[in-house]
């Protein structure tokens, strides 16, 4: 449990006051150049620099998944990333995902499967499902569950995520294709 003052956000980021160092990468497709703390998490600058607020920090250990983001192509747990090592990567976020205000068919088919209750590890889970249907745009259910591990959700179960999957796979095949 949390000691901090009600008014205080117990994950808050401390500044390392350390000299700033340039980061340039490209996240959800838009170019990025900042100054930053060398210290500063990936994580930490995705929600404190840019706002983006989908990918959580859970345990803070690269334990529970709920900050899972892909960078060049591979998922990661972005709490466990400095942000300095994401220097040149290229980022996906869960925002990123849908387009032109649509959501994608992954993010669709985790709602119509009920994929998702409390939310705060759908961020992750659809990061990582994003992911191996990059790489396996047919997998069975052993591969779902072994291309999800690492997502920890303590609300849904895992028979309704394994749903969503296989059926934006499904979809995906038969309407991308």
């Amino acid at each position: 449990m949390c000691n901090h003052d009600k008014n205080k956000d117990c994950f808050e980021y401390v500044d390392s006051q350390l000299p700033r160092v340039p980061l340039e990468l490209v996240v959800n497709g838009e170019k990025v150049h900042e100054m930053i703390d060398p210290n500063m998490t990936l994580l930490n600058f995705l929600r404190n620099n840019l706002k983006l607020f989908g990918a959580k920090e859970g345990c803070g250990e690269g334990e529970c998944g709920a900050c899972t983001i892909i960078m060049d192509n591979r998922t990661v747990n972005s709490c466990l990333v400095l942000a300095v090592e994401a220097q040149g990567a290229e980022i996906l976020t869960v925002e990123g995902l849908s387009k032109d205000g649509q959501l994608s068919i992954l993010q669709q088919e985790f709602i119509k499967e009920d994929g998702l209750q409390c939310g705060f590890c759908t961020p992750g889970m659809l990061m990582s499902a994003r992911n191996l249907l990059d790489r396996n745009p047919n997998p069975t259910v052993e591969e779902v569950k072994k291309g999800m591990a690492g997502n920890y959700c303590r609300c849904t179960g895992y028979d309704s995520i394994i749903r969503s999957v296989l059926a934006a796979a499904e979809r995906e095949r038969k309407e991308l294709s």
